[in-house]
């Protein structure tokens, strides 16, 4: 499903990250078995993407130190905002660049339902699309979140900051 699905997707991301992003540097990145698309210009996340192997049960602890102080998020909105994970911690989402600053509104409710969902679901193709409002700030205005499960109908949702 990745290998058709996901360049239609990273396609239809960067053509519309490019209205709003003025100069770009974009970099294509795995780790952990996710892929995520990263613009090193803006030092921004984009977009997030793999399939779901599962809960992963390593504990917190051990992403911790590369979470500690990024995003700064009293530098990108204040205390209402979190360190959220563009791909879920309990599926493997560790790295540093996998952290997107949210509303803590938005980084809870139909965002974590979502999380859960690709959670319980190996095999299902979880993603997260950032948007900006400019060219200017690491403060995403929304994200569009899903999680495609084989012979299912898409569970999608657009959360807005």
């Amino acid at each position: 499903m990745t290998s058709t699905l996901a360049p239609r997707l990273v396609e239809t991301w960067l053509n519309d990250y490019a209205r709003t992003a003025g100069n770009y540097d974009i970099v294509e990145t795995r780790a952990d078995g996710f892929s995520y698309l990263f613009d090193i210009s803006a030092e921004r996340l984009i977009a997030a993407w793999g399939l779901s192997k599962g809960k992963d049960a390593s504990p917190r602890a051990i992403i911790a130190t590369r979470m500690k102080g990024h995003p700064l998020t009293n530098m990108v909105g204040g205390k209402r905002y979190h360190r959220g994970h563009a791909v879920p911690h309990t599926m493997g989402g560790r790295t540093d660049i996998n952290l997107v600053p949210q509303l803590g509104v938005i980084n809870s409710g139909r965002f974590q339902e979502l999380e859960r969902l690709s959670v319980a679901t190996p095999g299902s193709l979880y993603f997260t699309y950032w948007r900006y409002p400019d060219a200017r700030t690491q403060r995403p205005s929304g994200v569009e979140q899903g999680c495609l499960i084989a012979g299912s109908a898409p569970y999608i949702a657009e959360l807005r900051n």
